[in-house]
């Protein structure tokens, strides 16, 4: 019985009726045929009210169910389809309630529509997280109401499920190489193999004009009295680390994500473009401390590996300890590798304090340093000052962003490879400095 009473509702229709019956009441004190009316109003509402009730409590019911990924791509569209199914042999008026997750800042989530006689009847949204980590799925409450609209009958539909949201999954087939411009010069052109620099011999073959006559193969062109030389490929199975500093410096929002969530994107998309180029992707994390590093490999295993281990990592306010990156490096990987830093520096004193660690890495390894240029400070730079007060922010800006060029040049002075970039730029940028680093043999 109290399932019952707490499924049904009465609907605006009743209580019309009511204050129809209270005025016919009210009046009948004064023209007493108004109290007999006044009556008949209310033996009306009783009479549709047991009709209503045993329309909608007749046998017939709702079910339904969710639709959706069993991941979601934080930062990406993501489809969710409700499914409702009706056996009730007329039409009915449905208001249907999804219970999202409170990270989704969607509550008001509903929809209105007809759901015809023993049919299905499929909805479909988007939701966009930007957020990492789990999300709790709530049920799906439908009301329904029939052509008497008198009451509304309360369906809670059992959905409940907790679903992860991963770092952005859904678009790394739109990072193959062949639309990387460092890959290839035009679009459309054809895809041909490149030439290395790097010391991994492939085969000797005739010298043709243009080859570097450093590579001619002097025995092998006595044997043959012309000219030979070796052919070289670029060298696989290097290692590539990934360092992702999770400090309060990576806190800054841009487009509702932030640093953070651009850089454990850009880790994923160029993880997939490493292994495809068969070198060995690892990958790190770090802000006062090291707390994990997942080795090299170039097993197509080692992505999920890396996204398991990135889609709950959350910005910690601490001051990033590049002391302790530098000694963790230096002591548990000990293969030369190609190292990319993503992290933030918004002054040169805060460069200073790091750099000696950061020449440290770079010293027994390739270290490409990425951080971020600033949005706001760009805007402020780029704006028309037409008060005194634009002019003195104007000012401000400028130098502020003129020291970011500045530690690009200080990186660059200390033989440490640097990429400063916009977020929204990041993941693609990278990518092409990435093979820009292969092509030219520094690792």
């Amino acid at each position: 019985m109290a399932k019952f009473w707490n499924s049904i509702l009465l609907n605006s229709v009743f209580f019309i009726g009511l204050g129809i019956a209270a005025v016919l009441y009210t009046l009948g004190h004064f023209y007493p045929p108004y109290t007999l009316a006044g009556t008949v109003v209310v033996a009306v509402l009783v009479v549709l009210l047991l009709l209503d009730v045993g329309l909608l409590y007749r046998g017939s019911h709702i079910t339904g169910s969710r639709q959706i990924n069993a991941i979601l791509s934080n930062g990406d569209e993501n489809d969710c389809v409700l499914s409702i199914d009706s056996t009730y042999s007329f039409p009915v008026s449905a208001r249907i309630y999804d219970e999202l997750p409170y990270q989704l800042n969607m509550r008001g989530q509903k929809f209105d529509t007809l759901l015809s006689p023993h049919k299905n009847k499929e909805l479909q949204y988007t939701i966009i997280p930007t957020l990492r980590g789990e999300y709790d799925f709530g049920d799906i409450v439908v009301l329904v109401k029939s052509p008497l609209r008198m009451i509304q009958r309360k369906y809670q539909l059992r959905a409940s499920q907790q679903i992860a949201v991963y770092p952005s999954y859904i678009h790394l087939n739109r990072y193959s190489l062949k639309n990387l411009k460092y890959y290839t010069r035009d679009i459309g052109a054809k895809k041909t193999r490149r030439i290395g620099q790097s010391m991994e011999f492939e085969h000797i073959k005739d010298y043709v004009k243009g080859d570097d006559i450093r590579y001619i193969n002097w025995k092998a062109s006595a044997k043959r009295g012309e000219l030979m030389v070796n052919q070289y490929t670029e060298e696989r199975a290097q290692q590539v680390y990934c360092l992702i500093d999770s400090g309060r410096a990576m806190q800054m929002p841009f487009d509702g994500l932030t640093l953070l969530d651009y850089a454990i994107n850009s880790t994923l998309a160029l993880s997939h473009i490493i292994i495809r180029k068969h070198d060995r992707a690892g990958m790190l994390h770090f802000n006062k401390r090291v707390n994990q590093i997942l080795p090299a490999d170039k097993a197509v295993s080692q992505l999920p590996k890396i996204l398991s281990a990135l889609y709950n990592l959350k910005t910690e306010f601490y001051e990033s300890n590049f002391e302790k990156l530098y000694a963790d490096i230096k002591f548990k990987i000990n293969h030369r590798s190609l190292m990319v830093l993503f992290t933030n520096f918004e002054d040169m004193n805060s460069l200073q304090r790091q750099l000696p660690y950061l020449k440290g890495i770079a010293k027994n390894n390739v270290l490409l340093v990425v951080f971020f240029k600033n949005r706001e400070i760009e805007k402020v730079v780029q704006s028309e000052a037409t008060h005194q007060s634009d002019y003195y922010n104007k000012a401000i800006a400028e130098k502020l962003s003129f020291q970011k060029k500045l530690m690009v040049k200080e990186l660059n002075k200390q033989g440490i490879q640097t990429l400063l970039t916009d977020p929204k730029h990041l993941t693609v940028d990278t990518i092409d400095k990435y093979l820009e680093i292969k092509s030219r043999g520094l690792i």
